[in-house]
C-alpha cells in the first residue's frame, strides 16, 4: 500500500489550521473573559476590605467616645458605691458580648455576600464562554471537519482494550442490537466501508447501519445499544453545558 503523500500533507495542513483557529480564536478570548472576571472579583474584594476598614474605624471611635463618657462620668459622679460599680461592670461585659457577637455576624455576611458576587462571576464566565464555543464550532462545522473526525473515531475504536470489547459484545448479543454510526454529514461510501470494516475487525457478528443527524453539527456518534463512542461537536458542547451547570450548583 502507497502512502499520498500530497493528501498526507493537506492532512497536516488541515489540521495546523484547525489548531490554529481554535488557538486564536477560541482559547485566547476565554482567557481574556476570565482574566476580566478576575479582575472585576478582585476589585469587589478590595471595596469590601475598604467597607471593612470604614466600619473597624467607625468601632474603635465608638469605643474611644465610650472610654472618654466613662471617664467623664466618673469624674462627675467620683466614688460610686460598690452595687453601682458591680451593676456597672455587668453592663459592660454585656456590651461587649454584644458586640463580639455583632461583628461575628458582620463578618459571615461579609464572607457569604464576597463568595455570592465570586460564584456569580464564575456563573456568568462558565455562560459566556459556553455560548462562545457553541458559536464557534457551528461556524466550523462542515464536511472537511468530519472527514477528518472520522478518522480520530476510528482511532479511538482501535484503541479500546480487548476487555472493554467483550463486555460490548455481551451486551450487543444479550439485547440483539446492532452497530449505528450517526453523522452529521451524508458519508461518502469509502467513508462507510472504512467504519464498517474497523467494527467488523473486532465485533464480526454486529450489522453496522448509518443514520444522519444534522443536530450533531459534525462529527459522528457510534451506538451499540446504550453505549455510545462520540466524537462530534453537539456531545462536546453537552459535555461543556454539563461542567457549567456543575458550577451552578
Amino acid at each position: 500500500m502507497q502512502i499520498d503523500w500530497t493528501t498526507f500533507a493537506l492532512e497536516i495542513i488541515n489540521f495546523l489550521v484547525l489548531v490554529w483557529i481554535l488557538t486564536r480564536f477560541l482559547y485566547r478570548p476565554v482567557l481574556d473573559t476570565l482574566a476580566q472576571r478576575r479582575a472585576n472579583v478582585e476589585r469587589t474584594l478590595a471595596e469590601a476590605r475598604g467597607i471593612e476598614a470604614r466600619a473597624k474605624a467607625l468601632q474603635e471611635q465608638y469605643e474611644g467616645r465610650l472610654a472618654d463618657w466613662e471617664e467623664e462620668k466618673a469624674r462627675a459622679r467620683g466614688q460610686l458605691d460598690a452595687e453601682l460599680a458591680l451593676e456597672r461592670s455587668r453592663q459592660m461585659q454585656v456590651l461587649g458580648k454584644t458586640l463580639a457577637e455583632e461583628r461575628q455576624r458582620n463578618a459571615a455576611v461579609d464572607a457569604h455576600e464576597r463568595q455570592r458576587i465570586e460564584r456569580a462571576h464564575e456563573i456568568s464566565a462558565m455562560a459566556q464562554a459556553q455560548r462562545f464555543t457553541a458559536t464557534l464550532l457551528t461556524r466550523l462545522a462542515s464536511p472537511a471537519i468530519e472527514a477528518r473526525l472520522v478518522d480520530l473515531l476510528l482511532e479511538d475504536w482501535a484503541g479500546l482494550p480487548e476487555p472493554q470489547f467483550a463486555v460490548l459484545r455481551g451486551a450487543a448479543e444479550a439485547e440483539g442490537a446492532g452497530v449505528v454510526v450517526t453523522s452529521a454529514f451524508p458519508l461518502a461510501p469509502e467513508q462507510q466501508r472504512r467504519i464498517s470494516a474497523a467494527v467488523g475487525a473486532r465485533m464480526r457478528q454486529l450489522a453496522v447501519s448509518f443514520r444522519e443527524d444534522p443536530q450533531l453539527l459534525s462529527g459522528l456518534r457510534l451506538s451499540i445499544g446504550p453505549w455510545h463512542l462520540s466524537l462530534n461537536f453537539a456531545d462536546e458542547l453537552a459535555g461543556f453545558a454539563a461542567a457549567s451547570n456543575h458550577v451552578d450548583r
